[in-house]
């Protein structure tokens, strides 16, 4: 029996490398960093930083629908952005999701992330 289970929809986007969308640990699930694709086409959504945010959080919504969780699940959520500047634009898509329940989070800088999005979102979640 194995320790842990894959966790995959179609309502998300598709790995785009050697990783799972989720892997459930026990009473934990963690979900890869997800970007803004559009999980019908695989096309990167073309848009502001707040719609970026906006598909980043329904594909995030997609993997924890398909594990029975919803956003009030996660506890504990990275953001990596590629601007620092769009901080306060992100937060306000980001409140629109997280507005009564609030996981932890960190949110970091980078230089780059994959296919030059401006932002990617990793969360872990509890089945608790």
């Amino acid at each position: 029996m194995s320790r842990f289970e894959v966790i995959n929809t179609d309502k998300a986007p598709a790995a785009i490398g050697p990783y799972s969308q989720a892997i459930k640990v026990g009473d934990f699930l963690f979900v890869s960093g997800q970007i803004p694709l559009v999980p019908e086409t695989m096309e990167l959504l073309e848009g502001n930083i707040e719609e970026q945010t906006r598909q980043v959080l329904e594909n995030v919504g997609a993997i924890l629908a398909e594990a029975g969780l919803d956003y009030s699940a996660v506890v504990k959520t990275t953001l990596f952005i590629s601007n620092m500047d769009d901080f306060a634009r992100i937060n306000e898509v980001y409140a629109e999701y997280f507005s009564e329940h609030k996981p932890a989070r960190a949110c970091v800088e980078v230089a780059r992330l994959p296919k030059d999005v401006g932002i990617e979102m990793e969360v872990i979640a509890s089945f608790e």
